[in-house]
Protein backbone atom coordinates (compact mmCIF):
# COMPACT_ATOMS: atom_id res chain seq x y z
CA UNK A 1 0.00 0.00 0.00
CA UNK A 2 2.83 2.68 1.06
CA UNK A 3 5.41 1.61 -2.08
CA UNK A 4 1.84 1.75 -4.39
CA UNK A 5 0.89 4.90 -2.99
CA UNK A 6 4.34 6.74 -3.36
CA UNK A 7 4.69 5.30 -6.92
CA UNK A 8 1.30 6.93 -8.04
CA UNK A 9 2.36 9.88 -6.58
CA UNK A 10 5.38 9.62 -8.44
CA UNK A 11 3.66 9.31 -11.67
CA UNK A 12 1.22 12.55 -10.55
CA UNK A 13 4.15 14.55 -10.28
CA UNK A 14 6.19 13.44 -13.30
CA UNK A 15 2.47 14.46 -14.95
CA UNK A 16 2.60 18.22 -14.22
CA UNK A 17 7.02 18.32 -14.24
CA UNK A 18 7.88 18.42 -10.97
CA UNK A 19 10.00 15.53 -10.49
CA UNK A 20 13.12 13.71 -12.60
CA UNK A 21 12.25 10.93 -15.33
CA UNK A 22 13.28 7.78 -14.82
CA UNK A 23 17.24 7.21 -14.49
CA UNK A 24 17.69 10.08 -12.87
CA UNK A 25 17.77 11.85 -9.40
CA UNK A 26 18.92 15.40 -7.88
CA UNK A 27 22.25 15.39 -6.40
CA UNK A 28 24.32 18.13 -4.29
CA UNK A 29 26.83 19.52 -6.06
CA UNK A 30 29.23 21.93 -5.15
CA UNK A 31 31.52 22.86 -8.31
CA UNK A 32 31.99 22.52 -11.51
CA UNK A 33 34.89 21.14 -13.40
CA UNK A 34 35.27 23.53 -16.70
CA UNK A 35 36.65 21.55 -19.01
CA UNK A 36 37.19 22.54 -23.02
CA UNK A 37 36.28 20.43 -26.34
CA UNK A 38 39.96 18.75 -25.58
CA UNK A 39 39.10 17.47 -22.35
CA UNK A 40 41.54 20.07 -20.91
CA UNK A 41 40.94 21.21 -17.10
CA UNK A 42 40.84 24.96 -17.46
CA UNK A 43 39.14 25.98 -14.09
CA UNK A 44 37.23 25.55 -10.70
CA UNK A 45 33.38 27.09 -11.20
CA UNK A 46 31.79 27.04 -7.60
CA UNK A 47 27.69 26.06 -7.85
CA UNK A 48 27.26 26.98 -3.87
CA UNK A 49 24.18 28.75 -3.68
CA UNK A 50 23.20 31.21 -0.10
CA UNK A 51 20.78 30.43 1.93
CA UNK A 52 19.71 31.92 5.49
CA UNK A 53 19.76 29.71 8.71
CA UNK A 54 18.65 31.48 11.35
CA UNK A 55 20.94 34.66 11.73
CA UNK A 56 23.17 33.59 9.50
CA UNK A 57 23.73 33.33 5.77
CA UNK A 58 25.57 30.36 4.33
CA UNK A 59 26.73 28.55 1.33
CA UNK A 60 25.38 25.31 0.41
CA UNK A 61 25.46 22.73 -2.54
CA UNK A 62 23.30 23.48 -5.29
CA UNK A 63 20.67 20.48 -6.00
CA UNK A 64 21.23 19.51 -9.09
CA UNK A 65 19.68 16.89 -11.70
CA UNK A 66 22.19 14.20 -12.92
CA UNK A 67 21.92 10.71 -13.38
CA UNK A 68 20.76 8.53 -11.21
CA UNK A 69 23.48 7.63 -8.48
CA UNK A 70 24.26 4.37 -6.74
CA UNK A 71 23.98 3.24 -3.72
CA UNK A 72 27.63 2.89 -2.51
CA UNK A 73 28.38 1.56 1.14
CA UNK A 74 31.82 0.30 0.57
CA UNK A 75 34.05 -0.80 -2.34
CA UNK A 76 34.40 1.16 -5.51
CA UNK A 77 31.55 2.26 -7.39
CA UNK A 78 31.71 4.74 -10.10
CA UNK A 79 28.77 7.05 -10.78
CA UNK A 80 28.09 9.17 -14.48
CA UNK A 81 28.80 12.56 -14.97
CA UNK A 82 28.40 13.06 -11.04
CA UNK A 83 30.94 11.85 -8.22
CA UNK A 84 33.85 13.33 -5.80
CA UNK A 85 37.39 14.27 -6.00
CA UNK A 86 38.35 10.38 -5.64
CA UNK A 87 36.54 9.62 -8.95
CA UNK A 88 36.91 12.47 -10.96
CA UNK A 89 40.06 13.63 -10.06
CA UNK A 90 41.76 10.75 -8.64
CA UNK A 91 42.59 12.36 -4.98
CA UNK A 92 40.74 12.95 -1.51
CA UNK A 93 42.01 13.42 2.00
CA UNK A 94 41.62 9.93 3.42
CA UNK A 95 45.51 9.25 2.72
CA UNK A 96 45.08 6.16 0.31
CA UNK A 97 46.30 7.33 -2.78
CA UNK A 98 46.16 3.85 -4.39
CA UNK A 99 42.28 3.95 -3.78
CA UNK A 100 41.92 7.22 -4.76
CA UNK A 101 43.57 6.20 -7.93
CA UNK A 102 41.53 3.00 -8.09
CA UNK A 103 38.37 5.56 -8.28
CA UNK A 104 39.69 6.77 -10.56
CA UNK A 105 40.29 3.96 -13.01
CA UNK A 106 36.97 2.89 -12.40
CA UNK A 107 35.10 6.05 -13.34
CA UNK A 108 37.26 6.74 -16.31
CA UNK A 109 36.22 2.64 -17.71
CA UNK A 110 32.73 3.95 -16.59
CA UNK A 111 32.49 7.05 -18.73
CA UNK A 112 34.46 5.35 -21.54
CA UNK A 113 32.28 2.50 -21.77
CA UNK A 114 28.83 4.18 -21.86
CA UNK A 115 30.39 7.28 -24.15
CA UNK A 116 32.27 4.98 -26.84
CA UNK A 117 30.08 4.86 -29.42
CA UNK A 118 28.98 8.58 -28.54
CA UNK A 119 30.40 11.41 -30.78
CA UNK A 120 28.78 15.13 -29.32
CA UNK A 121 31.12 17.61 -28.77
CA UNK A 122 30.10 17.02 -24.78
CA UNK A 123 30.99 13.40 -24.93
CA UNK A 124 33.76 13.99 -26.59
CA UNK A 125 35.17 16.53 -23.88
CA UNK A 126 34.25 14.18 -21.25
CA UNK A 127 36.51 11.12 -23.03
CA UNK A 128 39.11 13.50 -23.40
CA UNK A 129 39.03 14.68 -20.17
CA UNK A 130 39.25 11.00 -18.76
CA UNK A 131 42.09 10.08 -21.07
CA UNK A 132 44.78 12.79 -20.60
CA UNK A 133 44.02 13.46 -16.58
CA UNK A 134 46.33 12.32 -15.08
CA UNK A 135 46.01 11.97 -11.03
CA UNK A 136 49.68 12.15 -9.83
CA UNK A 137 49.80 15.53 -11.49
CA UNK A 138 46.64 16.79 -9.56
CA UNK A 139 48.64 18.58 -7.04
CA UNK A 140 51.24 20.01 -9.09
CA UNK A 141 48.02 21.32 -11.48
CA UNK A 142 48.25 24.91 -11.74
CA UNK A 143 44.04 25.07 -12.14
CA UNK A 144 43.41 23.14 -8.66
CA UNK A 145 45.74 25.32 -6.85
CA UNK A 146 43.62 26.74 -3.68
CA UNK A 147 40.75 24.52 -4.84
CA UNK A 148 41.91 21.07 -3.68
CA UNK A 149 41.60 21.33 0.03
CA UNK A 150 37.97 22.31 -0.81
CA UNK A 151 37.43 19.86 -3.08
CA UNK A 152 38.20 16.60 -1.43
CA UNK A 153 36.07 17.59 1.31
CA UNK A 154 33.17 18.83 -0.42
CA UNK A 155 30.69 16.53 -2.16
CA UNK A 156 29.98 16.33 -6.01
CA UNK A 157 31.59 18.12 -9.05
CA UNK A 158 29.98 18.07 -12.07
CA UNK A 159 31.54 18.89 -15.46
CA UNK A 160 30.89 22.09 -17.62
CA UNK A 161 31.78 22.09 -20.73
CA UNK A 162 33.11 25.64 -21.54
CA UNK A 163 32.42 26.91 -17.98
CA UNK A 164 28.71 27.07 -19.09
CA UNK A 165 27.10 23.74 -20.66
CA UNK A 166 26.68 20.88 -18.06
CA UNK A 167 27.37 17.75 -19.69
CA UNK A 168 24.45 16.16 -17.99
CA UNK A 169 22.37 17.95 -19.67
CA UNK A 170 23.52 17.09 -22.97
CA UNK A 171 20.58 15.05 -24.85
CA UNK A 172 23.31 12.85 -26.50
CA UNK A 173 24.70 12.02 -22.92
CA UNK A 174 21.43 11.59 -21.80
CA UNK A 175 20.09 9.22 -24.13
CA UNK A 176 23.98 6.81 -23.97
CA UNK A 177 23.17 6.96 -19.90
CA UNK A 178 19.17 5.74 -20.68
CA UNK A 179 20.71 2.82 -23.30
CA UNK A 180 23.03 1.94 -20.30
CA UNK A 181 20.53 1.87 -17.70
CA UNK A 182 18.54 -0.62 -20.44
CA UNK A 183 21.30 -2.62 -21.04
CA UNK A 184 22.37 -3.12 -17.32
CA UNK A 185 19.49 -4.01 -15.42
CA UNK A 186 18.83 -7.19 -12.85
CA UNK A 187 17.48 -8.83 -16.22
CA UNK A 188 15.52 -10.99 -13.93
CA UNK A 189 11.93 -10.47 -15.19
CA UNK A 190 9.89 -11.15 -12.17
CA UNK A 191 6.18 -9.89 -11.20
CA UNK A 192 6.31 -6.88 -9.55
CA UNK A 193 4.55 -6.26 -5.79
CA UNK A 194 3.63 -2.78 -6.60
CA UNK A 195 2.06 -2.76 -10.10
CA UNK A 196 1.61 -6.52 -10.62
CA UNK A 197 3.38 -6.00 -14.11
CA UNK A 198 6.28 -8.58 -15.03
CA UNK A 199 9.32 -6.57 -15.22
CA UNK A 200 13.33 -6.47 -14.63
CA UNK A 201 13.37 -6.34 -10.45
CA UNK A 202 15.61 -4.39 -8.28
CA UNK A 203 18.36 -6.19 -6.10
CA UNK A 204 18.96 -2.47 -4.28
CA UNK A 205 16.29 -0.03 -3.49
CA UNK A 206 16.77 3.72 -3.57
CA UNK A 207 18.23 5.05 0.12
CA UNK A 208 15.64 7.33 1.21
CA UNK A 209 17.75 10.60 2.54
CA UNK A 210 16.54 13.25 4.96
CA UNK A 211 14.81 11.27 7.57
CA UNK A 212 15.78 12.73 11.00
CA UNK A 213 18.22 10.79 12.65
CA UNK A 214 18.63 8.22 10.24
CA UNK A 215 22.29 7.87 8.34
CA UNK A 216 23.36 10.93 5.95
CA UNK A 217 23.99 8.93 3.08
CA UNK A 218 20.45 7.48 3.25
CA UNK A 219 18.22 4.31 4.66
CA UNK A 220 16.45 2.00 3.25
CA UNK A 221 12.70 1.56 3.41
CA UNK A 222 13.28 -2.12 2.12
CA UNK A 223 16.03 -3.96 2.18
CA UNK A 224 17.34 -7.84 2.97
CA UNK A 225 20.92 -8.75 4.48
CA UNK A 226 20.50 -11.49 6.40
CA UNK A 227 19.80 -15.06 6.62
CA UNK A 228 17.39 -14.79 8.74
CA UNK A 229 14.88 -12.50 6.64
CA UNK A 230 15.46 -14.08 2.91
CA UNK A 231 13.07 -17.13 1.98
CA UNK A 232 14.29 -20.16 0.79
CA UNK A 233 16.65 -19.89 -2.25
CA UNK A 234 16.68 -15.72 -2.28
CA UNK A 235 19.75 -16.08 -0.18
CA UNK A 236 23.65 -13.83 -1.79
CA UNK A 237 23.94 -11.16 -3.83
CA UNK A 238 23.27 -13.09 -6.94
CA UNK A 239 19.64 -14.68 -5.96
CA UNK A 240 18.96 -12.83 -3.08
CA UNK A 241 18.30 -9.13 -1.21
CA UNK A 242 15.71 -7.34 -3.34
CA UNK A 243 14.18 -10.79 -5.38
CA UNK A 244 12.53 -11.41 -1.67
CA UNK A 245 9.88 -9.47 -2.17
CA UNK A 246 10.18 -8.13 -6.13
CA UNK A 247 10.01 -4.84 -6.50
CA UNK A 248 10.25 -4.02 -10.34
CA UNK A 249 13.55 -1.66 -10.96
CA UNK A 250 10.46 1.53 -12.13
CA UNK A 251 8.63 0.74 -9.03
CA UNK A 252 11.84 0.84 -6.62
CA UNK A 253 13.15 3.98 -8.39
CA UNK A 254 9.09 5.79 -8.55
CA UNK A 255 8.62 5.35 -5.07
CA UNK A 256 11.96 6.07 -3.95
CA UNK A 257 12.24 9.46 -6.05
CA UNK A 258 8.77 10.38 -4.83
CA UNK A 259 9.59 9.42 -1.54
CA UNK A 260 12.87 11.68 -1.19
CA UNK A 261 11.12 14.61 -2.89
CA UNK A 262 8.24 14.86 -0.08
CA UNK A 263 11.33 14.46 2.40
CA UNK A 264 12.85 17.65 0.84
CA UNK A 265 9.96 19.85 0.99
CA UNK A 266 10.74 20.81 4.67
CA UNK A 267 7.95 23.28 4.34
CA UNK A 268 5.36 20.48 4.47
CA UNK A 269 7.68 18.26 6.26
CA UNK A 270 7.22 17.96 10.08
CA UNK A 271 9.00 16.25 12.67
CA UNK A 272 7.02 14.59 15.65
CA UNK A 273 8.80 12.75 18.19
CA UNK A 274 11.53 10.84 16.27
CA UNK A 275 9.35 10.47 13.15
CA UNK A 276 9.60 12.52 10.39
CA UNK A 277 6.20 12.62 8.67
CA UNK A 278 5.23 13.38 5.14
CA UNK A 279 2.08 14.01 3.52
CA UNK A 280 0.63 14.22 -0.07
CA UNK A 281 -2.47 14.11 -2.08
CA UNK A 282 -2.94 11.86 -4.54
CA UNK A 283 -3.46 14.42 -8.00
CA UNK A 284 -0.06 15.99 -5.90
CA UNK A 285 -1.41 19.44 -6.18
CA UNK A 286 0.31 21.24 -3.41
CA UNK A 287 -2.33 23.22 -2.20
CA UNK A 288 -4.02 19.98 -0.58
CA UNK A 289 -0.63 19.98 1.63
CA UNK A 290 -1.05 23.95 2.54
CA UNK A 291 -4.36 22.94 3.69
CA UNK A 292 -3.65 20.21 6.05
CA UNK A 293 -0.17 21.57 6.83
CA UNK A 294 -2.30 24.41 8.62
CA UNK A 295 -4.67 22.46 10.28
CA UNK A 296 -1.83 20.26 11.75
CA UNK A 297 0.40 23.21 12.88
CA UNK A 298 -2.07 26.36 13.36
CA UNK A 299 -0.88 29.52 13.67
CA UNK A 300 -2.00 32.72 15.35
CA UNK A 301 -1.74 34.38 11.87
CA UNK A 302 -3.91 31.67 10.22
CA UNK A 303 -6.18 30.97 12.68
CA UNK A 304 -9.40 33.13 11.10
CA UNK A 305 -7.95 31.51 7.72
CA UNK A 306 -8.40 27.63 9.43
CA UNK A 307 -11.74 28.16 11.13
CA UNK A 308 -13.40 29.46 7.95
CA UNK A 309 -12.05 26.05 6.66
CA UNK A 310 -13.37 23.88 9.30
CA UNK A 311 -16.76 25.53 8.31
CA UNK A 312 -16.46 24.88 5.06
CA UNK A 313 -16.02 20.84 5.64
CA UNK A 314 -18.61 20.60 7.80
CA UNK A 315 -20.68 21.89 5.22
CA UNK A 316 -20.04 20.27 1.55
CA UNK A 317 -18.11 18.09 -0.64
CA UNK A 318 -15.93 21.03 -1.99
CA UNK A 319 -14.07 23.42 0.03
CA UNK A 320 -12.64 27.09 -1.87
CA UNK A 321 -9.17 27.99 -0.49
CA UNK A 322 -7.52 30.91 -1.82
CA UNK A 323 -9.01 30.60 -5.05
CA UNK A 324 -8.55 26.71 -5.66
CA UNK A 325 -11.61 24.22 -5.23
CA UNK A 326 -10.40 21.43 -3.35
CA UNK A 327 -12.79 17.78 -3.54
CA UNK A 328 -12.25 16.75 0.23
CA UNK A 329 -13.23 13.03 -1.32
CA UNK A 330 -9.86 13.14 -2.70
CA UNK A 331 -7.29 10.27 -1.07
CA UNK A 332 -5.05 11.84 1.19
CA UNK A 333 -1.89 9.86 2.79
CA UNK A 334 0.25 10.55 5.55
CA UNK A 335 3.50 8.59 6.44
CA UNK A 336 5.61 8.92 9.49
CA UNK A 337 8.80 7.26 9.40
CA UNK A 338 11.27 6.34 12.16
CA UNK A 339 15.02 6.08 12.07
CA UNK A 340 16.07 1.94 12.21
CA UNK A 341 20.30 1.88 12.11
CA UNK A 342 20.66 1.63 8.37
CA UNK A 343 17.05 1.19 7.73
CA UNK A 344 13.61 3.09 8.30
CA UNK A 345 10.76 1.74 10.24
CA UNK A 346 7.23 2.83 9.26
CA UNK A 347 6.24 5.04 12.52
CA UNK A 348 2.55 4.50 10.78
CA UNK A 349 0.84 5.21 7.27
CA UNK A 350 -2.76 6.76 7.11
CA UNK A 351 -5.29 6.91 4.12
CA UNK A 352 -8.19 8.27 4.20
CA UNK A 353 -10.22 10.96 2.11
CA UNK A 354 -9.15 14.73 2.63
CA UNK A 355 -12.31 16.01 4.40
CA UNK A 356 -12.33 13.18 6.49
CA UNK A 357 -8.87 13.66 7.76
CA UNK A 358 -9.89 17.55 7.96
CA UNK A 359 -13.18 16.50 10.10
CA UNK A 360 -11.06 14.27 12.39
CA UNK A 361 -8.65 17.50 13.31
CA UNK A 362 -11.37 19.68 13.51
CA UNK A 363 -13.32 17.46 16.04
CA UNK A 364 -9.77 17.18 17.95
CA UNK A 365 -9.49 20.53 18.36
CA UNK A 366 -13.48 20.77 19.33
CA UNK A 367 -12.71 18.53 22.35
CA UNK A 368 -9.14 20.45 23.33
CA UNK A 369 -11.41 24.23 23.57
CA UNK A 370 -11.11 25.18 27.34
CA UNK A 371 -11.38 28.36 28.62
CA UNK A 372 -7.63 29.85 28.64
CA UNK A 373 -6.13 32.96 30.70
CA UNK A 374 -6.13 36.50 29.21
CA UNK A 375 -2.33 36.25 28.22
CA UNK A 376 -3.16 33.36 26.09
CA UNK A 377 -4.40 34.43 22.73
CA UNK A 378 -3.63 31.11 20.85
CA UNK A 379 -7.33 29.04 19.62
CA UNK A 380 -5.45 26.40 18.39
CA UNK A 381 -3.17 23.98 20.19
CA UNK A 382 -0.96 22.00 17.72
CA UNK A 383 0.50 18.88 18.07
CA UNK A 384 3.70 20.36 19.02
CA UNK A 385 2.36 22.62 21.80
CA UNK A 386 0.49 18.99 22.95
CA UNK A 387 3.68 17.29 23.40
CA UNK A 388 5.89 20.02 24.50
CA UNK A 389 3.22 19.68 27.96
CA UNK A 390 4.71 16.41 28.22
CA UNK A 391 8.36 16.97 28.72
CA UNK A 392 10.58 18.29 31.49
CA UNK A 393 11.45 22.26 30.77
CA UNK A 394 14.05 21.81 33.20
CA UNK A 395 15.93 18.83 31.11
CA UNK A 396 18.55 18.95 28.20
CA UNK A 397 16.84 16.98 25.47
CA UNK A 398 13.72 18.69 25.55
CA UNK A 399 11.72 15.98 23.49
CA UNK A 400 8.70 13.61 23.97
CA UNK A 401 8.27 10.12 23.69
CA UNK A 402 8.91 9.29 20.35
CA UNK A 403 6.39 6.44 20.60
CA UNK A 404 4.11 8.36 22.19
CA UNK A 405 4.21 11.37 19.87
CA UNK A 406 3.19 8.66 16.90
CA UNK A 407 0.38 7.09 18.43
CA UNK A 408 -0.79 10.83 19.67
CA UNK A 409 -0.70 11.55 16.18
CA UNK A 410 -2.34 8.75 14.71
CA UNK A 411 -5.11 8.91 17.16
CA UNK A 412 -5.67 12.49 16.00
CA UNK A 413 -5.83 11.74 12.50
CA UNK A 414 -7.45 8.57 12.48
CA UNK A 415 -10.30 10.00 14.73
CA UNK A 416 -9.08 7.47 17.28
CA UNK A 417 -8.91 6.97 21.21
CA UNK A 418 -6.00 8.89 22.71
CA UNK A 419 -3.43 6.35 23.82
CA UNK A 420 -3.22 5.85 27.78
CA UNK A 421 0.57 6.82 27.78
CA UNK A 422 -0.34 11.05 27.18
CA UNK A 423 -2.64 11.20 30.08
CA UNK A 424 0.49 9.05 31.87
CA UNK A 425 3.02 11.66 30.62
CA UNK A 426 0.59 14.65 31.84
CA UNK A 427 -0.49 13.46 34.83
CA UNK A 428 3.24 12.74 35.92
CA UNK A 429 4.46 15.95 34.78
CA UNK A 430 1.56 17.96 36.55
CA UNK A 431 3.23 15.84 39.63
CA UNK A 432 7.16 16.53 39.27
CA UNK A 433 6.61 20.55 38.08
CA UNK A 434 6.30 22.83 40.35
CA UNK A 435 5.30 26.72 39.89
CA UNK A 436 8.11 28.84 38.74
CA UNK A 437 7.87 32.04 37.53
CA UNK A 438 11.72 32.29 36.74
CA UNK A 439 11.68 29.23 34.53
CA UNK A 440 8.02 30.00 33.15
CA UNK A 441 7.20 26.84 34.09
CA UNK A 442 3.37 26.40 35.36
CA UNK A 443 2.11 23.19 37.08
CA UNK A 444 -1.03 23.35 35.57
CA UNK A 445 -1.12 24.62 31.98
CA UNK A 446 -3.95 25.73 29.68
CA UNK A 447 -2.23 23.12 27.42
CA UNK A 448 -2.46 19.86 30.29
CA UNK A 449 -5.67 20.96 31.29
CA UNK A 450 -6.94 20.54 27.55
CA UNK A 451 -5.13 17.09 27.35
CA UNK A 452 -6.88 15.42 29.93
CA UNK A 453 -10.65 17.34 29.08
CA UNK A 454 -10.04 16.19 25.12
CA UNK A 455 -8.45 12.40 26.60
CA UNK A 456 -11.29 11.61 28.87
CA UNK A 457 -13.98 13.25 26.08
CA UNK A 458 -12.86 10.89 23.80
CA UNK A 459 -11.75 7.91 25.78
CA UNK A 460 -14.30 7.49 28.67
CA UNK A 461 -17.86 6.30 28.53
CA UNK A 462 -18.57 7.70 32.45
CA UNK A 463 -21.42 9.89 31.64
CA UNK A 464 -21.42 11.27 35.00
CA UNK A 465 -17.18 12.50 34.28
CA UNK A 466 -18.22 14.05 30.65
CA UNK A 467 -20.84 16.59 32.62
CA UNK A 468 -17.71 18.14 33.81
CA UNK A 469 -15.99 18.05 30.64
CA UNK A 470 -17.09 21.83 29.46
CA UNK A 471 -14.82 24.64 28.46
CA UNK A 472 -15.51 26.70 31.09
CA UNK A 473 -16.61 26.20 35.40
CA UNK A 474 -19.29 23.97 35.77
CA UNK A 475 -20.78 25.24 38.75
CA UNK A 476 -23.77 22.64 39.36
CA UNK A 477 -21.73 19.51 38.96
CA UNK A 478 -21.98 17.39 42.49
CA UNK A 479 -19.26 15.18 40.96
CA UNK A 480 -16.85 14.43 44.04
CA UNK A 481 -13.56 14.61 42.15
CA UNK A 482 -14.20 17.51 40.42
CA UNK A 483 -15.64 19.87 43.75
CA UNK A 484 -12.71 18.80 45.70
CA UNK A 485 -10.68 19.99 42.89
CA UNK A 486 -12.72 23.40 42.72
CA UNK A 487 -12.54 23.34 46.75
CA UNK A 488 -8.80 23.43 46.53
CA UNK A 489 -8.61 26.09 44.12
CA UNK A 490 -10.59 28.04 46.66
CA UNK A 491 -8.45 27.10 49.75
CA UNK A 492 -5.69 28.42 47.92
CA UNK A 493 -7.06 31.40 47.14
CA UNK A 494 -7.90 31.94 50.59
CA UNK A 495 -4.28 31.39 51.72
CA UNK A 496 -2.71 33.80 49.12
CA UNK A 497 -5.11 36.66 50.07
CA UNK A 498 -4.19 35.83 53.56
CA UNK A 499 -0.47 35.77 53.11
CA UNK A 500 -0.46 39.39 50.79
CA UNK A 501 1.43 36.85 48.14
CA UNK A 502 4.01 36.61 50.10
CA UNK A 503 4.91 33.01 50.44
CA UNK A 504 8.08 30.53 49.78
CA UNK A 505 5.73 27.69 50.09
CA UNK A 506 2.06 27.62 48.88
CA UNK A 507 -0.58 24.78 50.31
CA UNK A 508 -0.29 23.56 46.11
CA UNK A 509 3.27 23.29 46.63
CA UNK A 510 2.53 21.06 49.33
CA UNK A 511 -0.57 19.50 49.54
CA UNK A 512 -1.70 19.36 45.08
CA UNK A 513 -0.55 16.14 44.58
CA UNK A 514 -1.69 14.47 47.74
CA UNK A 515 -5.00 15.77 47.83
CA UNK A 516 -5.36 15.05 44.16
CA UNK A 517 -4.77 11.58 44.66
CA UNK A 518 -5.68 10.94 48.63
CA UNK A 519 -8.45 13.29 49.30
CA UNK A 520 -9.50 11.91 52.35
CA UNK A 521 -6.02 12.24 54.13
CA UNK A 522 -5.38 15.75 53.11
CA UNK A 523 -8.21 17.57 53.26
CA UNK A 524 -8.90 17.63 56.66
CA UNK A 525 -5.30 19.38 56.90
CA UNK A 526 -6.39 21.62 54.86
CA UNK A 527 -9.93 22.74 56.32
CA UNK A 528 -7.94 23.50 59.33
CA UNK A 529 -5.04 25.53 57.71
CA UNK A 530 -8.48 27.46 56.25
CA UNK A 531 -9.65 28.31 59.40
CA UNK A 532 -6.54 29.91 60.32
CA UNK A 533 -5.82 31.69 57.02
CA UNK A 534 -9.11 33.26 56.75
CA UNK A 535 -8.73 35.12 60.09
CA UNK A 536 -5.71 36.78 58.87
CA UNK A 537 -8.57 38.19 55.82
CA UNK A 538 -8.22 41.77 56.66
CA UNK A 539 -10.95 42.69 53.72
CA UNK A 540 -14.76 42.20 54.91
CA UNK A 541 -16.22 41.76 51.66
CA UNK A 542 -13.68 39.54 50.85
CA UNK A 543 -13.82 36.91 54.25
CA UNK A 544 -17.66 36.91 53.29
CA UNK A 545 -16.90 35.97 49.47
CA UNK A 546 -14.48 32.77 50.25
CA UNK A 547 -16.68 31.64 53.23
CA UNK A 548 -19.59 31.26 51.18
CA UNK A 549 -17.48 30.21 48.15
CA UNK A 550 -16.46 27.14 51.09
CA UNK A 551 -20.31 26.64 52.07
CA UNK A 552 -21.38 26.43 48.62
CA UNK A 553 -18.50 23.28 47.57
CA UNK A 554 -19.17 21.96 50.86
CA UNK A 555 -23.21 21.22 50.16
CA UNK A 556 -22.08 19.49 46.97
CA UNK A 557 -20.17 16.46 48.68
CA UNK A 558 -22.71 14.33 50.19
CA UNK A 559 -22.23 13.19 53.82
CA UNK A 560 -22.31 10.28 54.86
CA UNK A 561 -19.77 7.75 57.01
CA UNK A 562 -17.25 8.69 54.34
CA UNK A 563 -17.84 11.69 52.53
CA UNK A 564 -14.14 12.30 51.25
CA UNK A 565 -12.49 9.13 49.14
CA UNK A 566 -9.62 7.42 50.16
CA UNK A 567 -8.01 7.74 47.20
CA UNK A 568 -8.97 8.94 42.89
CA UNK A 569 -7.91 6.52 40.11
CA UNK A 570 -5.75 8.42 37.27
CA UNK A 571 -8.92 9.50 35.41
CA UNK A 572 -10.89 10.62 38.52
CA UNK A 573 -7.34 12.96 39.50
CA UNK A 574 -7.57 14.41 36.00
CA UNK A 575 -11.23 15.40 37.17
CA UNK A 576 -9.98 17.34 40.31
CA UNK A 577 -7.24 19.03 38.27
CA UNK A 578 -9.86 20.25 35.78
CA UNK A 579 -12.04 21.69 38.76
CA UNK A 580 -9.16 23.02 39.94
CA UNK A 581 -8.19 24.26 36.74
CA UNK A 582 -11.70 25.54 35.80
CA UNK A 583 -11.74 27.18 39.40
CA UNK A 584 -8.48 29.16 39.45
CA UNK A 585 -9.99 30.45 36.12
CA UNK A 586 -13.06 31.59 37.34
CA UNK A 587 -11.20 33.51 40.09
CA UNK A 588 -8.52 35.24 38.07
CA UNK A 589 -11.78 36.71 35.82
CA UNK A 590 -12.74 37.92 39.12
CA UNK A 591 -9.49 39.62 40.52
CA UNK A 592 -9.63 41.13 36.77
CA UNK A 593 -13.28 42.45 38.05
CA UNK A 594 -11.86 43.88 41.17
CA UNK A 595 -8.99 45.73 39.64
CA UNK A 596 -11.24 47.35 37.00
Amino acid sequence: MILQALTKHYESLAEIGEITELGFSMAKVSYGLHIDMEGTLKGIITLKVSEQRGKKTVLLPRRVKVPEQLKRSSGVAPNFLCDTSSYFLGVDDKGKPKRARECFESAKKLHLNILQDIESEEALAVKNFFESWNPEMAEECEVLQGYLDELVKEGNLIFLIDGTKPAQEAGSLKEAWKQYKKDNGSGLLMQCLVTGEKLPVAKLHPSIKGVKDAQSSGASIVSFNDDAYESFGRHGKKNGQGLNAPVSEYAAFAYGTALNHLIEDRKHMQIVGDSTVVYWAEKAEPVYKDVFLMSLEPKEETENQLKSVFDKVANGYFLDFEGAELNLAVPFYVLGLAPNAARLSVRFFIRDSFGTLLCHLKEHYQRLEIIRPEYDSREYLSVWNLLQETVNKNSREKTPSPVMAGAVLRAILNGGVYPRSLLNAVMMRIRADQDDTDRRIKKITRGRAAIIKAYLMRNSADQLMKEVLTVGLNESSKYLPYVLGRLFSVLEGVQQKASGGNLNSTIKDRYFNSACATPAVIFPVLLKLYNNHIRKVDNTGMRIYFEQSIGELTNLIEMGNNPLPKRLSLEEQGVFILGYYHQTQKRFEGKKKEEK
